[in-house]
């Protein structure tokens, strides 16, 4: 049976949270057997500048990090479940991906 595979990437980790647990409802919801959500590791990007605005000066620097947190569904591929999926609101933070796996 074809699977669908959902990735879902973002950098706040509660809205993204709330995004696994409404298709974990939907999944429970259908009776469908479903895998995840599967916590894939965090992405750290780091950057480091100088705290003075001409560069010259004290040598103290600001760290600034962003992190991007992943999880990986997979759900059967049932259409009355999908559709309820894509019917989802899903925050502008949130970066979803669908794809179909054999």
């Amino acid at each position: 049976m074809a699977k669908v595979r959902i990735k879902l990437k973002s950098m706040d980790i509660t809205q993204l949270n709330n995004i696994c647990n409404e298709i974990k409802e939907i999944a429970s919801k259908a009776g469908t057997p479903m895998s995840g959500p599967v916590p894939l590791p965090t992405k750290k990007l780091k950057i480091t500048t100088r705290k003075s605005p001409c560069g010259n000066g004290t040598a103290t620097f600001d760290n600034f990090e962003m992190r991007i947190h992943s999880r990986l569904i997979d759900i059967p591929a049932d259409d009355r479940l999908l559709h309820a999926v894509m019917r989802l609101y899903i925050p502008r933070s949130v970066t979803i991906k669908i794809e179909m796996k054999e």
